[in-house]
């Protein structure tokens, strides 16, 4: 697998889980996952086409009496290896890129209320992915028993532990442009 195609990654681990349309896929990356990684439907179909050549994923079309045609992506034995073995892989690449932070390098150049405003709305997109992760943290720990449910649990307590800590910065970022 490429370096740089950790989508297929995100893809075999979302299979391994169900089978899933390309959209499903796309929602699931948009839904619980979307904090910690992003992917389009301009990255998930070339994946899956390549995958499903590369024979870690097939294909089949729903019984489904609905007037379109619904095609869901199954992980084979061979994807189910590939996931195994990038799990035991010790080496994982954790980039962070939040445009606020490259605005807020190199604000030096504009009024520091520009800063202050950007920081503002960093501030309140994280307050609303904050109340997201809390409520998937209140209802995986309904389910905290199921192995899997565990794995989620702890990503999210890493988000939620991650966004306050930005909302803590954004409080000191703003006193400091301020003074």
């Amino acid at each position: 697998m490429a370096k740089d195609r950790k989508i297929d990654v995100v893809i075999l681990g979302l299979l391994s889980h169900e089978d899933l349309t390309g959209y499903d896929i796309k929602k699931r990356i948009d839904g619980a996952i979307s904090f910690f990684w992003k992917g389009s439907f301009g990255s998930i179909y070339p994946a899956l086409n390549a995958m499903e050549q590369a024979g870690q994923i097939s294909k089949y079309e729903a019984d489904d009496s609905g007037s379109r045609k619904k095609i869901l992506y199954h992980i084979t034995a061979k994807g189910t290896k590939v996931l195994k073995r990038w799990l035991n892989e010790e080496q994982a690449s954790n980039e962070l890129k939040y445009e606020t932070l490259l605005k807020l390098y190199f604000g030096g150049v504009e009024a520091p209320e520009t800063t202050v405003h950007n920081i503002d709305i960093f501030e309140e997109n994280i307050k609303e992915e904050l109340e997201v992760l809390k409520m998937y943290e209140k209802n995986l720990k309904k389910e905290k028993d199921n192995s899997d449910h565990k794995h989620f649990l702890l990503t999210v307590m890493f988000g939620i532990e991650t966004y306050e800590a930005y909302l803590r910065w954004c409080v000191k970022a703003r006193k400091m442009l301020k003074n």
